[in-house]
């Protein structure tokens, strides 16, 4: 009896954990998809850790989850491990994220603008949203371009304002040179999870709309001229949620569309041409 069972042990199936991560060949800004497939289906939903940080994995299909672990210009480039424990089983899959040239700006505020602080309801607002984590998820292919100007700045720009360097930041997306007014769409469905106003504080943001795509997914649109939109309101992608404006701390008129990834600015762009899944 006691060599049938070691025999049946010894028989039964390793549990497989397959784990996949794409792009394959990433650089600073690029979001970092991770497709997990295990054997057995109705287990837990796999632990990822991604430079011990821990990163929510959602299910995409039977026996099939995925997570999203951005990156942004402020990260250090070289070997990243990112760790998926499940089934059982762990796994530890090494990816060399590339450096990036960001392009450094000045930018001059006018007077009245220069030395805005922004206010703590703001603040909270903002972080508040970023935060959010819904499990639905509302996105579907490539993303949307929010406004037809044209992009003057681009993601990833280290800045000085009136010739102080900032440190530690960098240009949380892409802006826009939208004529005033000129419609601000949705880059992809989703719940309207923030409407904030120059007149109840939104100094330096300005007029606000934000957008949940789920599962850790939000677009941020700033400096608007007019909000169309309410909180709680789903969107379809390309409908109008506003218009361009230079509220805020602003030169002149334009859309900030910013994108985040479990409350990190990663760069729009491989979002809307070859879309992350």
């Amino acid at each position: 009896m006691l060599a049938f069972s070691l025999v049946l042990a010894i028989a039964e199936p390793v549990r497989s954990l397959e784990v996949r991560v794409s792009p394959t060949n990433p650089q600073l800004g690029d979001t970092l998809s991770v497709s997990i497939e295990t054997e057995n289906s109705g287990g837990d939903i796999p632990q990822v850790l991604a430079q011990e940080d821990e990163i929510e994995a959602f299910a995409v299909g039977a026996n099939r989850f995925r997570a999203l672990v951005p990156t942004t210009p402020l990260d250090r480039p070289g070997r990243w491990v990112i760790q998926v424990s499940g089934e059982g089983q762990t796994r530890n899959i090494a990816v060399w994220v590339s450096d990036r040239d960001f392009p450094t700006q000045s930018i001059w505020l006018p007077p009245g603008k220069d030395d805005l602080q922004g206010t703590d309801y703001e603040f909270d607002r903002v972080a508040e949203f970023k935060a959010l984590v819904t499990p639905e998820r509302f996105w579907n292919g490539p993303l949307l371009r929010p406004n037809g100007g044209t992009v003057t700045t681009i993601y990833g720009v280290r800045r000085y304002y009136n010739g102080v360097f900032a440190e530690n930041y960098y240009h949380r997306g892409v802006d826009y040179a939208g004529g005033y007014g000129s419609p601000v769409v949705a880059p992809a469905a989703g719940r309207i999870a923030l409407v904030g106003r120059e007149s109840d504080g939104f100094e330096i943001h300005g007029n606000t709309v934000g957008i949940d795509h789920g599962q850790g997914v939000t677009s941020i649109m700033l400096h608007l001229n007019r909000i169309d939109v309410r909180e709680g309101q789903m969107v379809r992608a390309g409908e109008v949620i506003g218009g361009v404006g230079s509220t805020g701390a602003s030169t002149g008129p334009h859309l900030h569309w910013g994108l985040y990834v479990h409350g990190k600015a990663v760069d729009p762009v491989p979002w809307r041409f070859e879309g992350v899944e």
